[in-house]
């Protein structure tokens, strides 16, 4: 048996030569140019055009003139279709270029497009699925606390390498613009502790201990623990997403290639940062929740600002002040540590750098409600 059907193209570039010489093998003949800006045939319509009972398929390329990812991809199609079929290719007749090629094609996986079954998955499965996640990743968690712990070292012996400048941005970043949606929260978090204080005390009369409060509250633990909650949000998720996208780009590799330490060069600088903001910022959140607890006495309960102002000051002791601050260093450590935790295991993708953000931020925040657990039952054992 034998037959030919010859394929063109619209605008004469290419020609497609079909020759069934058997009733199984089947010749194809590829001349012309194969280019992406031409309207190449389809592989289905290639193989729907041969019949039946087809099991080898060979190449004859002698004519080719041009060719690029459009011919490739064309025989991508067109080996996958015989693969499913059954049919059998010989691929001696094309050239070495598109035989190297396909075969680097065929050694790389596919790579599919992450599906989501969490809705689908029970509650058992989804806890045990995390708490075999989370033993995975506290060696991790260790071996990452060890590195910031080294680097700290060297810091101290004055062999860490990184940038002032980039030490200031991130005080920068991290410190006063971040002023405002601190001031914000902090403003109507102190107008809550008020209104709510201020409905119980005034079943005795004592609407004057709002004072102390706001003011215990505030400094103590609420502005800590809101000012850790808002860095966590606002820069342990920025953090992950600089270092994941930095991860994705490889220039955490290229650190390592010239000899640069990326725990020196880029996460001390933003420790470094938080450590030395986030106490300010709680100081700060503070006396904007007081600035509030006083606004609610005045224009709703009548209190003088002056009596306000001396039932604050006897209120508020230095042990309130260090206790706020220990905290709100603690709590930017837990943030810095978080973010950039998940930022330098954040994968090769897109995806990832998302996935890594969103990590950061919840890891954050339960770490900083872990600590301010152990911490308060540390202060009240030690009767601070």
């Amino acid at each position: 048996m034998n037959s030919t059907r010859i394929l063109n193209s619209n605008s004469g570039q290419w020609q497609l030569e079909l020759r069934r010489t058997s009733d199984e093998l089947l010749e194809v003949s590829c001349s012309g140019r194969w280019c992406l800006d031409q309207d190449l045939p389809l592989a289905e319509a290639v193989l729907d055009t041969t019949g039946d009972n087809l099991q080898r398929l060979s190449f004859s390329t002698e004519h080719l003139k041009d060719w690029d990812t459009g011919f490739l991809a064309f025989l991508r199609t067109l080996l996958s279709l015989c693969s499913a079929r059954a049919i059998s290719v010989n691929q001696e007749g094309l050239p070495m270029g598109v035989h190297h090629l396909l075969t680097l094609a065929a050694a790389t996986p596919q790579q599919k497009a992450s599906t989501h079954h969490r809705a689908q998955q029970g509650l058992f499965f989804q806890v045990g699925q995390a708490i075999i996640e989370f033993g995975r990743g506290a060696p991790e968690m260790l071996h990452f606390l060890g590195e910031i712990t080294a680097s700290f070292g060297r810091l101290i012996r004055g062999r860490a390498h990184f940038r002032a400048s980039d030490l200031w941005w991130e005080i920068e970043e991290v410190g006063p613009r971040a002023l405002v949606i601190v001031s914000v929260i902090s403003f109507l978090v102190g107008l809550i502790l008020a209104y709510l204080g201020a409905d119980q005390l005034r079943l005795v009369g004592a609407q004057i201990f709002i004072a102390d409060l706001v003011a215990v509250g505030m400094i103590r633990e609420i502005g800590a623990l809101m000012t850790g909650i808002i860095i966590a949000g606002r820069t342990g998720a920025a953090f992950a997403a600089q270092l994941g996208t930095m991860q994705v780009n490889e220039e955490i590799d290229a650190f390592r290639t010239l000899g640069i330490s990326p725990v020196d060069f880029l996460v001390l600088p933003r420790m470094l940062a938080l450590m030395l903001m986030v106490p300010l910022l709680t100081l700060y959140a503070g006396f904007v929740g007081m600035l509030a607890g006083w606004l609610v006495s005045a224009t709703i309960f009548d209190i003088g600002m002056f009596e306000y102002y001396t039932e604050t000051l006897r209120a508020l002791k230095l042990k309130h002040f260090l206790v706020g601050l220990s905290k709100g260093s603690v709590y930017g450590i837990m943030v810095a540590y978080a973010g950039c935790l998940r930022g330098m295991q954040c994968g090769r993708s897109a995806e990832s750098v998302g996935e890594a953000a969103t990590s950061a931020v919840v890891t954050g925040i339960l770490l900083i409600t872990i600590v301010a657990s152990l911490m308060t039952i540390i202060f009240y054992q030690l009767g601070i």
